[in-house]
């Protein structure tokens, strides 16, 4: 039977990065909101529970609670800030707020004799974030560690395997957080960390296989690492009952067409279609500024244009897209607050012309879908290549979309990968592009006063683009960039660079 871990979310901004940390453990888990019922946990059967932060102060008439009846399962359970407070409160605690907040790498006093904390040193760093406090213990609970200014910042009740910490174990600020969840995961719940890729995607193919039988699918395919690897297990599930159709919409990156058709056209194993509708996009985008309106207007569009394809084909039972977690959980989880909309999941129209829509990445972290590509024999270079949003180059321009900004970013876009690439930087440097924003600003070039457009430069480090930091490119190679795109492209006077890391910005801009 799987090993799981089922994480409760109370509308944290880490959530999805404790799963992550779960899972680097080879425990499968996977979050969902507080409102699940006691039979659907029962149902999921995890070996533990873990609790999420979230800004809600437990004493409030509207705080996020959920069934505590939870506490009556015999299950471990972790509480991690407002997970602990709710936690106390449900069982007797007092929770307040304090005088003042406790925000930042803080240092706390830990009891290393907890199972929680051991292998640990008993001074450590950990990232605090809170304005509630928990005042009293509830009954048969224990401190295991605290701060100057909060004496209770962690609890523990050996007999019941209960555990609250007030800090943020899951974030690399902590150190030895990751040694916190493992002990958890590893110790506390028993867990012995058997779920792989290998085996992940041996499963997911046998149950597409069962699924679909000899029906006809289609798999919307962008070229990126998600639909690629989606494209690819489908193949292998369905073989000659799949047709790939690859979307031109006018948004993509410079080069982006013509490495799709390299590597798609000409395989024996997929069916491929490629689709112009550069016009179509561009039509139905004209005078559009809302971020959030882009990512439904493209979902929608994407959508019809497959089912225009799928009746060309005869009957198409199902429709495949390379979904994964992130997508899922930042387009809002139940009562989660929506981080912004993916078109393939909260940007979908309300009615579609298929039976279903398939996702089998769509547990899956971005590099666990990577490793799944390597297991199902994908190329390194295209499995590892630059992540790229589905609506491509429409939320990378801030405003309205034209023809000539399009034009412009593309060329801006393609002189940083060049130069990225030519100082080989690309193994460091996670994700990078450029993105051109609606501001214009005074400049000079000839002798000549210019009005012209502001671009700004993005480039990330991460490991699991769950939280980010900014690449720290070195001044030379930012200048060589800067000069070329004022000079080589036009309608640019003024670069910047973004400085800021993930949280607490996202990597894309929209």
């Amino acid at each position: 039977m799987e090993e799981k871990i089922l994480i409760i979310d109370f509308g944290g901004q880490y959530n999805q990065l404790i799963a992550r940390r779960v899972r680097e453990k080879n425990v499968y888990s996977e979050v969902h909101p507080y409102t699940i019922s006691i039979e659907k946990i029962k149902e999921f059967n995890p070996k533990g529970i873990i609790f999420t932060g979230g800004p809600a102060s437990i004493y409030t008439e509207d705080a996020p609670k959920c069934d505590i009846e939870i506490f009556k399962l015999g299950i471990p359970i972790l509480g991690i800030c407002y997970g602990m407070q709710f936690m106390a409160d449900s069982l007797g605690g007092v929770v307040k707020r304090a005088s003042f907040r406790e925000y930042g790498e803080m240092e706390v006093d830990l009891n290393t004799k907890s199972r929680l904390f051991q292998g640990l040193n008993s001074k450590n760093i950990c990232l605090m974030s809170h304005t509630d406090y928990v005042s009293e213990l509830p009954n048969n609970f224990e401190v295991i560690t605290s701060t100057k200014s909060c004496q209770i910042a962690g609890f523990e009740n050996k007999e019941k395997n209960f555990y609250g910490v007030q800090f943020h174990p899951e974030v690399n600020h902590t150190v030895d957080g990751d040694k916190i969840i493992e002990n958890f995961v590893k110790n506390i719940c028993n867990t012995k960390g058997l779920w792989q890729m290998k085996e992940f995607a041996k499963q997911k193919i046998e149950e597409l296989k069962e699924k679909i039988g000899d029906k006809k699918v289609l798999c919307a395919l962008s070229g990126g690492v998600d639909s690629s690897v989606a494209a690819s297990m489908l193949a292998k599930a369905v073989g000659s009952n799949l047709t790939c159709i690859f979307v031109d919409h006018g948004l993509l990156r410079k080069g982006e067409v013509e490495e799709v058709l390299k590597n798609f056209a000409n395989r024996s194993d997929v069916n491929f279609i490629k689709v112009d509708a550069k016009d179509r996009f561009l039509e139905k985008l004209k005078g559009v500024t809302d971020p959030e309106k882009k990512r439904k207007i493209i979902g929608e569009e994407f959508i019809r244009v497959f089912e225009s394809e799928a009746k060309k084909l005869g009957v198409v039972d199902y429709l495949v897209q390379g979904t994964i977690y992130p997508d899922v959980i930042e387009s809002g989880l139940g009562k989660s607050s929506v981080i912004k909309s993916h078109h393939n999941v909260g940007g979908l129209p309300a009615h579609v012309d298929f039976k279903e829509i398939i996702e089998p990445l769509r547990d899956l972290f971005k590099d666990e879908v990577r490793k799944v590509g390597i297991e199902l024999g994908l190329s390194f270079d295209l499995v590892n290549r630059q992540p790229f949003p589905g609506p491509g180059l429409a939320i990378r321009i801030i405003g309205d979309i034209t023809e000539e900004k399009l034009n412009i970013l593309k060329e801006a876009d393609y002189i940083l990968r060049e130069e990225i690439q030519n100082n080989n930087l690309d193994k460091d440097i996670n994700q990078y592009f450029a993105v051109l924003t609606n501001i214009k600003s005074v400049g000079v070039m000839g002798d000549e006063r210019t009005y012209d457009y502001l671009l700004a430069l993005r480039a990330v480090e991460t490991d699991d683009f769950m939280t980010a930091k900014f690449s720290k490119i070195p001044y030379d190679i930012l200048e060589t960039i800067s000069k070329r795109i004022v000079n080589e492209v036009g309608h640019i006077n003024r670069i910047v660079y973004d400085i800021t890391s993930k949280p607490p910005a996202t990597i894309e801009w929209e």
